[in-house]
């Protein structure tokens, strides 16, 4: 019997009505297009176990709860918190049918979760980073004492940004601050941090990089104990000061970086000078200035036969000149004062000028967060 090429055709087409007819790879790569579509970025948590690393290239491991244990593939170059069988992490990535037939769950990011295994993580980290020297007291440098450019990294959001920000207009002023808005908490925050510190590597347009993020749990500051992060912020070309968290926080950031401050609060006073000390500074100098003159009236006095009129006005005159410039200088630093700008009725803007963008408004007694809707340029502007 000679079967027709149409028949032949007819019988490879699934008749209407009956289930779909699949090979192997055809169904494997079906199921891994409808996970993908319906599982993407996927977020697994679990314990490690079988933790191994293959040709110093490949990481495997199973994720495990009570009744189940789910395969873990990814590649070494991703894994930026070490790992150890029995702790508890949440992974993100995407699941998969091998072409061999076997479920696995493809990995793109990790977190250590609970204090146990965040704790375990830190300190494998901390030793493996410190043995290559990052963490090496001359590797700090100082922050400059004549500081006007400062880049901030964090999310303006933030009670610790206002906080910051609000410290640094009180104890100073005449400093130009750019804001990097990043996430400080999460697995994304970690990429976002070095990208902001890459862009004002990049720029070279400040003088310091201040990371900043407020308090919060174990799990919230985990981000700042990433890898990647923490060589980033290691091998920044310009100093970088962090205040994460409360005092007794401590992040391998901290670790990394050229000064660390114990909140965003106390690096804005490590960052800036006090307008008040600064003050009594002067006044201590005018008092000190003024006795070792007149101190050389009474010795002149004794040393020579002038007139005592003609001597005690030269001096007065010297007196009245010194006297004059420290004046001035002090007025200086009450004009810089942004406080009584403030009392008159004008207000600090502080973030990136751009529609769509946040930024926070000071004014003498209100701290306002506003989003920019459009941006005009001024008529009539003269120089």
């Amino acid at each position: 019997m000679t079967i027709s090429p149409l028949k032949t055709a007819k019988a490879d087409i699934p008749i209407p009505g009956e289930p779909p007819r699949f090979t192997p790879s055809t169904l494997i790569a079906a199921m891994n297009q409808t996970l993908e579509y319906a599982y993407e970025g996927a977020l697994l948590v679990g314990e490690v176990a079988s933790y191994k690393v293959n040709q110093g290239k490949w990481v495997f491991f199973d994720l495990k709860d009570e009744e189940s244990s789910i395969s873990c593939f990814m590649s070494i170059y991703q894994l930026r918190v070490p790992l150890e069988d029995g702790m508890k992490i949440v992974v993100r990535g995407v699941p998969k049918v091998t072409k061999w037939g076997k479920f696995s769950f493809t990995v793109s990011a990790i977190k250590p979760v609970g204090d146990g295994s965040i704790k375990k993580a830190f300190e494998l980290l901390k030793k493996k980073l410190s043995d290559e020297g990052l963490f090496a007291p001359e590797k700090k440098r100082e922050l400059p004492k004549d500081l006007t450019k400062l880049g901030v990294i964090s999310s303006t959001g933030a009670a610790g940004y206002a906080d910051f920000v609000k410290i640094l207009n009180a104890r100073w002023g005449g400093i130009h601050v750019q804001v990097a808005h990043t996430q400080v908490q999460g697995m994304d925050a970690p990429d976002q941090i070095i990208r902001a510190l890459k862009y004002f590597n990049e720029r070279s347009e400040v003088q310091v990089i201040a990371i900043l993020r407020g308090g919060g749990s174990a799990d919230d500051l985990s981000c700042f104990n990433d890898e990647e992060l923490v060589r980033a912020i290691a091998a920044s070309k310009i100093p970088v000061i962090t205040g994460i968290g409360h005092e007794v926080d401590e992040s391998l950031a901290d670790l990394a970086a050229d000064v660390r401050a114990s909140t965003p609060s106390n690096a804005a006073e490590m960052l800036t000078p006090d307008r008040e000390a600064v003050g009594y500074t002067v006044d201590m100098s005018v008092s000190r200035a003024e006795s070792i003159i007149y101190n050389k009236i009474d010795a002149a006095l004794e040393r020579v036969d002038q007139p005592f009129d003609n001597i005690r006005r030269f001096i007065k005159q010297k007196i009245d000149f010194y006297h004059n410039m420290l004046f001035q200088k002090v007025k200086i630093l009450e004009a810089l004062n942004p406080e009584k700008v403030l009392r008159q009725g004008y207000a600090i803007l502080s973030g990136k000028v751009s529609p769509g963008s946040v930024v926070n408004i000071t004014t003498y007694d209100k701290e306002i967060t506003a989003e920019v809707k459009e941006i005009h340029e001024r008529k009539n502007v003269t120089n």
